[in-house]
Formats: C-alpha cells, sequence, structure tokens
C-alpha cells in the first residue's frame, strides 16, 4: 500500500491524500488515489476464490486473454483476465459457452479504477446451459426444415426500397446507411429502432419485421446488430424470432455481430452477413462495378458487331470478286450459246427420227396395201357374196338363179348365177380396156 505524508499547514484543510476515506468530510475529503489505494488494499484480503460458470466472452490480445464469466442460474456476470504466462498452462479448447470452474483473484487497478479477476486455473465441467439449450434448439429448427436452403428467397438484384431493424442512433444504423448510400446513391430505407439486447429485444425486433414485412412496397428488410459478447446476442437466437423471420414473405438478412458470432437468426434468413457492412453490400449493387459491367459488355457487343460485319464484307468482296459476278455477261453468252447448239441439235435428232418413221411408215403402208384384198381387186378380181354376206368359195354355193353380190376394185353390183358351169366350157371372153369400159370380173 502507498505510504502518505501528510503535510498539514496550520489554518488551512489537510492534504486530501492524508485524509483516510472513512474520515473524509466535504471540508477534508480524501484523494483519489488515497480511495483506490484502500480499495485494493481491502480487495487484496479476498485471497483466491473457486468459482463456476459460464463463459460468455473469451477474446484473446497478444497472448493475453479478456472475458467474462456468467452465473448459471442468474444474469450476473464478471470480467476476467488470463495473463500469457498462465494461458499456457490452461487447456487449449476452452471458449464461448463452456462450462467451467476457475480459481479467481480479485485485481483492482488504481491507475484506472478497474475492477476484475485474474484468473490462475480453469478447467472444463460441461456445455454450457445456454449453448446446450440453444444446440438443442438449433437441433430441432434444422430437422423441421427452417435451415433448408431451397426455402431460402432470393435477394432482388437491386431493392427500391429497403427495411432497416437495427437499434436507435447505433453503428450498425451508420454503417449500413453509409456503404449503401456509397454503392447505391439512390437506394431508400425505411428504418424501423428496436431493442438489440435485453428483455425488449425480442418484441420489438418481431413487431418491427412484421410492421416492414406488411408494407408492399419494401423489397429486403435488414437485421443489423453491433459485435457483442454473446449474452448480448441471445436475443437474435430467440425461437419466437426466429420462426417470424422463417414465415416472413420479404427475404431477410441477417446482420448480427461479427464474422464469429452466429446466432440462430444467420441459419433461418435468406442471407447471413458478417457484418452490417457486409450486409449493405451484399444487398445493393455497386454501381460503378454495374456501369463497368455494362461498358464491358457494350465493348464486347461492338466488338462482336465489328468482327461480324468485316468478316460478311470480306465474304461479299470475295464473292463479287470472282469472275462469274464480276462479269455476269459471260456466263449468260456461254449458256446461250450451249442452249442454241442443244437446240439445233434436237431439232437435227427430232428431224431425222421423223424421216426415218416416215420411211418406216411408207413401207409399212406399201406391205399393208400388198397384202390388202383390195390390192387385189385392184388387179381386176372380184368377190362374191350370198345374200347373207357369206364369201361365195365354191359354186355349190350359188345354184341358178341364186342371187348374188359381186364386189369389184371399186364398188359393189348384183348378179344371179346361171349355176355351176362345167371345166370344158370356156367362159365369154372379157372385154380389154378400152373396149366397153368393163372390168373382168370372174363369174
Amino acid at each position: 500500500m502507498t505510504s502518505f505524508q501528510p503535510a498539514a499547514v496550520p489554518g488551512e484543510p489537510p492534504p486530501a491524500d492524508s485524509v483516510r476515506p472513512r474520515d473524509s468530510t466535504p471540508q477534508a475529503p480524501t484523494s483519489v488515489a488515497r480511495l483506490n489505494d484502500t480499495i485494493r488494499g481491502f480487495v487484496q484480503t479476498w485471497g483466491s476464490v473457486w468459482v463456476e460458470g459460464e463463459i460468455t466472452a473469451w477474446n484473446q490480445r497478444g497472448g493475453n486473454v479478456f472475458g467474462r464469466l456468467k452465473d448459471l442460474a442468474t444474469d450476473a456476470t464478471i470480467s476476467f483476465r488470463i495473463w500469457s504466462s498462465t494461458r499456457e498452462r490452461l487447456p487449449g479448447d476452452l471458449k464461448v459457452g463452456d462450462h467451467v470452474i476457475a480459481c479467481v483473484k480479485a485485481d483492482y487497478f488504481v491507475k484506472n479504477g478497474d475492477f476484475s479477476f485474474s484468473v490462475s486455473a480453469m478447467r472444463h465441467v460441461g456445455l454450457g446451459d445456454q449453448l446446450e439449450r440453444l444446440e438443442r434448439l438449433r437441433v430441432q429448427l434444422r430437422s423441421e426444415g427452417l435451415f433448408d436452403p431451397s426455402r431460402k428467397k432470393p435477394l432482388p438484384f437491386l431493392p427500391h426500397l429497403i427495411g432497416l431493424i437495427t437499434g436507435e442512433n447505433s453503428d450498425a444504423e451508420k454503417d449500413v446507411h453509409r456503404n449503401a448510400e456509397l454503392r447505391w446513391p439512390q437506394v431508400k430505407f425505411v428504418t424501423k429502432y428496436a431493442a438489440v439486447q435485453g428483455e425488449r429485444c425480442v418484441p420489438e425486433t418481431i413487431a418491427a419485421l412484421k410492421a416492414l414485412d406488411a408494407a408492399p412496397d419494401i423489397d429486403v428488410i435488414i437485421i443489423a446488430r453491433g459485435g457483442g459478447d454473446p449474452q448480448t446476442l441471445l436475443g437474435f437466437s430467440d425461437e419466437r424470432l426466429v420462426r417470424a423471420v422463417a414465415a416472413a414473405s420479404t427475404p431477410v438478412v441477417s446482420a448480427i455481430g461479427h464474422e464469429n458470432d452466429h446466432p440462430l437468426l444467420d441459419d433461418v434468413a435468406d442471407l447471413r452477413a458478417s457484418t452490417p457492412t457486409d450486409a449493405a453490400k451484399r444487398v445493393v449493387p455497386d454501381v460503378a462495378e454495374q456501369r463497368a459491367l455494362v461498358a464491358q459488355l457494350r465493348a464486347r457487343l461492338t466488338s462482336r458487331l465489328t468482327q461480324r460485319l468485316t468478316h460478311d464484307i470480306a465474304q461479299l468482296e470475295q464473292l463479287r470478286s470472282r469472275p462469274v459476278l464480276r462479269t455476269p455477261d459471260t456466263l449468260l453468252t456461254t449458256r446461250a450459246h450451249e442452249v442454241e447448239l442443244l437446240a439445233a441439235r434436237g431439232r437435227d435428232r427430232v428431224d431425222r427420227a421423223l424421216q426415218t418413221h416416215d420411211r418406216r411408215t411408207a413401207e409399212l403402208r406399201a406391205t399393208l396395201r400388198a397384202l390388202s384384198p383390195a390390192s387385189t381387186l385392184a388387179r381386176g378380181y372380184a368377190i362374191a357374196h350370198l345374200a347373207d354376206g357369206v364369201i361365195v368359195r365354191d359354186a355349190a354355193q350359188a345354184p341358178e338363179s341364186t342371187p348374188v353380190v359381186v364386189t369389184v376394185g371399186r364398188g359393189s353390183f348384183a348378179a344371179h348365177s346361171d349355176g355351176e358351169i362345167s371345166e370344158g366350157r370356156v367362159p365369154p371372153r372379157a372385154a380389154g380396156p378400152g373396149e366397153d369400159g368393163a372390168s373382168p370380173a370372174p363369174n
């Protein structure tokens, strides 16, 4: 303990350092240094204490650990420090949520009036009650399908109006607004304030969520809170809030705490952002990136069109340079000559074929005429027919007085048979041509 040397001056109040705290008065106050020194001296008499609780904060800085230990039955907590020399002797898997017993000694820092406990030993007892309850609830909700990726709703590419649920005048609200507006200046927000820890956290957050979800012009909802120890983030693992988020028809983004914080809200939300800043970056596109993308696509389109036009122009020039297109009259003239030659050749073949067939027809006509009975009749012969048209082939067919039709080279005439003539009888001589104008005809 610091030794104070009072130096009293007659007629004046004693120096503050010379007044013990229990002897202080408005006329003779004690000093802050002497008060802190007195408290430290009192605290040092407590000695070491074994205490049981749940780790709710565990932050490592420079090899030392600064954390908090919570009572298992109430909300009472203490702060503790584990120096690097002691940390080496403790289990290496200590973390937030562990149920532990620790040997602690009260320590009061005179310089800043900070009261804490130094840990000299710590060991596991079991999983902390809160963590155990959260894990059981996590398993139950997962079995119900609330964490299934297939039920998560996609976020709009460019939300016109964003609903924000956060603490009033919080850094999370400023981070979301600032980063969103930097990325897309025209973005607009509707903010609902709610307590982000304590007993009011869950009902106020649910009320704000329902109000924003009912608004038809809200495209996406962000629930944001800055960092904190797991004890202060318990409201965002409450089953009522988790089920309300799962039932919302508007996409919900969870932006609670820091990267290593993981409340149940992160699992059921449609998108989990590591921080409020990350939420703003993932919900709102970057206008500069979109402009660059549009410019890139436009450049690619221009390049493709230019290449296509250049290729087609080259193809057209190549076709135009061919002789058939450069002087198309030549092709027509050549084809015209070929057509004339083919037409002349066709006419010659048709003429020869006609002549050949004419000769063949004349030959067949002459053969037919030679074989025709008319030709025989023309040479002076005749054919005798009975009345019924039967050709007389035997003289006995025409007895005397039988009417007969005689067909000669030109026409027919009627006659009567005088009967059969004997072979020795010579028939009358037929008149020769020019004598009586009659053609010879047998009886």
